[in-house]
């Protein structure tokens, strides 16, 4: 009885293994591996394909955009200032910018601090303004909402690679140019995209709000556009092979190349990008303000240690772009 016993016992036992084995080998044998595509950045959204190609914008409407109000002379009474003056009693100078554009304005992971092209040149203001160029408060803009931010007075100035146009001087106002950047093309190294015409057909990253996204849609009307809220998301999605290509100013795309040496700029220039401080239109006494700091800086030389600072690998330093003023 006890030997019959244990001959149940095992034939159970058995009985139990074998169904698990089956079981197990059954649920690996229908299971499927399967790989997902890394999520696209918040806010990337496809570029509408049947929206009319936007035409280039008329020349020569508003003049030459770069033309900006002459500064406060340096000798005699000063004229009324008001706006100047609030900044100065309120004792820091509110920049509008964008913390994710390498060399241009970003936040460096080892100190923490804003650095840059642009947040040079805001300093500089600051450093006219109160004697002291950390006297900043940051407010971080997507491309798309800096003329808002402008004319909401949320932010005193713009220093955000921020392209003078006809169009956006009927929003906002803006400086005498700064700098002028060149749109061209990013890619993975090896990439048989040479230049613009290659991108028909292809997928690209663009900013929304920026020239480089018209421009792109006026070059090249057959690319798939994707648009992002920030460059930073163009940097993310083509080391994912998510996109083919980035386009947008030279600046920003040397600042994506120095955070992976596997990318390369290709292709000539697609349009020349005059760099502008965005103010709000009826701050003129601000707009004159700026101008004075930057006819300083081009004399100087700070305007040149700047640029070899930060944007040596575009080239040597060219001269500062010579102010315009159309009083």
């Amino acid at each position: 009885m006890r030997r019959h016993r244990i001959a149940l016992v095992m034939i159970a036992v058995v009985s139990l293994l074998g169904g698990c084995a089956q079981s197990t080998s059954g649920h690996v044998g229908s299971a499927s591996i399967s790989h997902t595509e890394p999520p696209l950045p918040a806010g990337a959204t496809p570029a509408p394909t049947d929206r009319p190609t936007p035409a280039p914008a008329p020349e020569g409407d508003c003049g030459d955009p770069t033309a900006s109000l002459r500064p406060f002379p340096d000798a005699g009474t000063p004229p009324p200032m008001p706006t100047v003056d609030a900044i100065r009693a309120r004792g820091r100078l509110i920049v509008g910018l964008d913390t994710g554009s390498n060399l241009m304005s970003f936040r460096d992971p080892a100190t923490g601090t804003i650095q840059g092209f642009d947040v040079d040149m805001a300093r500089e203001i600051a450093r006219d303004l109160f004697g002291d160029p950390d006297r900043l408060e940051y407010r971080i803009l997507t491309s798309a909402n800096r003329e808002k931010a402008l004319q909401e007075s949320l932010v005193d100035i713009v220093a955000k690679t921020m392209t003078i146009t006809c169009e956006r001087r009927e929003k906002v106002a803006f400086s005498t140019q700064y700098f002028e950047a060149h749109q061209r093309v990013l890619v993975v190294k090896g990439s048989r995209i040479r230049g613009p015409a290659d991108l028909g057909g292809k997928r690209v990253c663009a900013a929304r709000g920026t020239t480089s996204l018209e421009r792109l849609q006026q070059v090249t009307p057959t690319a798939d556009i994707l648009t992002v809220p920030m460059w930073s998301d163009c940097l993310v999605v083509l080391q994912q092979g998510q996109v083919d290509a980035v386009s947008s100013d030279d600046t920003i795309l040397a600042g994506l190349v120095s955070q992976d040496p596997y990318l390369e700029i290709v292709g000539d220039s697609m349009g020349a990008e005059p760099y502008g401080i965005g103010i709000t239109r009826s701050n003129e006494d601000l707009v004159r303000f700026v101008n004075g700091t930057l006819e300083r800086i081009r004399l100087d030389g700070s305007w040149t240690r700047s640029y070899n600072q930060w944007l040596s690998m575009l080239g040597p330093s060219p001269a500062p772009p010579s102010a315009v003023y159309q009083d």
